[in-house]
């Protein structure tokens, strides 16, 4: 099984040409939703996406190329159920993990884009993750590309145990090492972002830049308030709140991701041709 771009609209229409918003509860046509980038027509309450859209959104038509596609997790705690439901997840989503890592161009420029799919596991971070995340790091420190993450991640895979948990320790090398050679790294934090992704990799980016109304933080709010016994702020670990607190540097919607990626890889000194 490999990965491929998903559906295009006109598939993706036949199946449901409406959707339901989480948030509101007022359903709208899909093509509206499409049109609005995934957010919903009438409260602008974002809907997670697939890798495989975000590589569509940001990179120049037909400059994509996926890497390491094969990768899976081998299930090294021999967990009850887990192998059963890995296969059930890569049929749905048509991923083989929940990484997905490409090249592509933006504006003419190369980049190498790390994107977590929500879908597989919640993003959860699990030793095949943290295995392709390093590569892909690497692959950007040995051709010297800007680097481009979307985190989105319910923190450790409880399946795989301290398999998991290293790959904190490991990821966080390979950006230091990336850092070290002078890369430029842009960390994009969609919802949720959460647990050892937050603690690791997703953090330690040159510019760090969040969806609107992300969840964004180590442990849940639930969890923090049932430990401290007080009720949280208002607003506490969404995107626009850590802004607020210097944790982001931007807040950027959806429609203007690419035009924000460009300006600041422009700044940076590299040849980008406007769109």
């Amino acid at each position: 099984m490999q990965f491929s771009l998903r559906k295009n609209m006109e598939e993706e229409l036949k199946e449901d040409p409406f959707i339901t918003c989480k948030k509101c509860g007022r359903r709208s046509r899909k093509s509206q939703w499409i049109s609005h980038y995934y957010a919903c027509p009438v409260c602008g309450k974002l809907k997670n996406v697939s890798a495989s859209y975000r590589l569509s959104v940001i990179f120049d038509k037909g400059s994509i190329r996926l890497q390491d596609q094969n990768i899976t997790s081998q299930d090294p705690l021999n967990f009850p159920g887990y192998k059963e439901k890995l296969e059930a997840t890569k049929d749905k989503t048509g991923l083989m993990e929940s990484a997905v890592t490409a090249t592509g161009k933006i504006g003419g420029q190369k980049a190498e884009c790390i994107i977590l799919d929500s879908r597989f596991f919640m993003g959860s971070m699990s030793d095949a993750v943290g295995e392709k995340v390093t590569r892909g790091i690497e692959y950007a420190t040995k051709h010297h590309l800007p680097l481009i993450i979307f985190a989105a991640s319910g923190g450790a895979r409880m399946q795989e145990g301290i398999f998991s948990l290293m790959q904190m320790a490991k990821t966080s090398d390979a950006i230091e090492e990336y850092s070290r050679n002078g890369g430029l790294y842009i960390s994009v934090l969609t919802h949720p972002t959460t647990g050892g992704v937050t603690a690791s990799f997703a953090t330690l980016a040159d510019i760090t830049l969040a969806e609107p109304g992300a969840l964004i933080g180590f442990a849940g709010p639930r969890v923090i308030e049932q430990t401290i016994g007080k009720k949280l702020p208002a607003g506490f670990q969404r995107s626009e709140y850590l802004y607020q607190h210097g944790f982001v540097d931007k807040i950027v919607p959806r429609e203007d991701l690419r035009e924000t990626l460009m300006m600041l890889l422009k700044l940076h000194g590299m040849k980008v041709k406007e769109a």
